[in-house]
């Protein structure tokens, strides 16, 4: 009897898919967390689950000890990220990537591997399953911005056998590019079903000094209005970072609000951007009493900390998804997220001075916005473990146009 169970469990571990998800920043953890859940839980599908890049490093805030405080088994790390931030460690982090991947999927054989959305690293993850002959799935092709992240979500989405798009815009976009229809699912985005299903309460119900430290000369009150800004280097100009962000730096201060500022992404020029930061923040000690700078917060808690800030500033994808959901304020700066699709909340502006401090100023005083769910309604995660259960997963590929 104690032998046909054993035997029973084996037949059934063999009849599950083996899901192997690659994260490679902080962002993406939050853009895949609820799949993640959703597939350890589908009695069809097992996951494995692969950190990389600046997952595991302690400058983005290390990532990783969110990932593992949520109860996730990391399957494997992948140590890649050249030190430099610039377009030749970009190419050469990638590479290392592609290589150390290829080992990882030969030791795990998954069934199928997931790669999230768009940095320059998630290429490298496309290109091991692909020449491996493993089932890629793709989650947030067909989308439309500015920068690399154009190039390298379009070139995932013809690498890749199943494609888990936002929404509806992306799914016909991505069945012009060719690929085949039935095998393009419009889920929604993962990141929404955090936002939607978050107690935001009242006020802030944790204090980001005891619970992330952070560094400045002044602390913020978070029960007083305050904004919020995170602003990363656009890699196709990224030799102008440090410039740009002492520009939203000076209109920022020009403001006089409270102010929690977070440390950019792992792109090209974000050496120059915390250089920036760390010259301005040295410079301007006195004036800066008003603003507190942090590497990395847990994803529920920063979404809790921008849902009670007053306005998100600067040009990161979180503006315009999870902030078109709940309906924050945003100014998104510059060409970063050109083309993508937005809601009512944000108001637009180039990298100057006066075009940011006013937008700003507008939109603290315009308060909260109607929500736009066009990224999803808050069950993304479900709908993406279910059609990685069922769907086909044949790697055969020819343009359908």
């Amino acid at each position: 009897m104690y032998t046909l169970r054993i035997e029973s469990i084996a037949v059934l571990a063999n009849l599950m898919r083996k899901i192997c998800v690659v994260v490679t920043a902080r962002p993406s953890y939050s853009r895949i967390k609820t799949a993640l859940e959703a597939i350890v839980e589908h009695p069809d599908l097992e996951l494995q689950l692969v950190l990389a890049a600046s997952m595991l490093l302690d400058f983005y805030g290390q990532p990783e000890k969110y990932v593992e405080r949520d109860g996730f088994k990391i399957n494997a790390r992948v140590y890649n990220l050249l030190e430099g931030e610039n377009l030749t460690t970009s190419a050469k982090s990638t590479g290392l990537a592609l290589q150390e991947l290829a080992t990882v999927f030969d030791n795990h054989k998954p069934d199928v591997v997931v790669t999230i959305a768009d940095r320059f690293e998630t290429i490298a993850t496309s290109i091991a399953a692909a020449y491996m002959n493993i089932p890629l799935a793709h989650v947030q092709g067909g989308e439309v911005t500015g920068s690399i992240d154009e190039k390298v979500r379009h070139a995932n989405t013809k690498l890749a056998d199943i494609h888990l798009v936002s929404g509806e815009k992306a799914a016909e976009r991505v069945i012009k590019m060719g690929e085949r229809p039935d095998r393009v699912f419009v889920t929604g985005c993962p990141s929404i079903d955090l936002a939607a299903r978050i107690d935001y309460g009242d006020h802030l119900d944790f204090d980001p000094y005891t619970r992330y430290g952070g560094v400045g000369a002044g602390t913020v009150d978070p029960q007083q209005d305050y904004i919020v800004v995170m602003q990363h280097p656009v890699t196709t100009s990224y030799q102008t970072a440090r410039v740009d962000i002492t520009v939203t730096l000076e209109a920022i201060r020009d403001l006089n609000m409270p102010v929690f500022w977070f440390w950019p992404n792992m792109d090209a020029g974000s050496d120059g951007t915390s250089k920036g930061i760390r010259a301005f923040r040295e410079k301007e000690i006195h004036s800066l009493d008003h603003f507190h700078f942090y590497k990395n917060f847990a994803p529920e808690d920063f979404l809790k900390l921008i849902y009670h800030s007053r306005c998100l500033v600067g040009n990161s994808s979180v503006g315009i998804r999870e902030c078109s959901y709940l309906g924050i304020p945003v100014v998104n700066i510059g060409d970063r997220q050109r083309g993508r699709d937005r809601g009512r909340n944000v108001i637009d502006v180039p990298q100057e001075r006066t075009a940011i401090r006013e937008a700003t100023k507008k939109q603290v005083v315009n308060g909260r916005y109607p929500s736009d769910p066009i990224y999803g309604n808050g069950d993304a995660g479900k709908r993406i473990a279910d059609v990685l259960a069922t769907c086909d997963l044949s790697i055969e590929k020819q343009l359908t146009y």
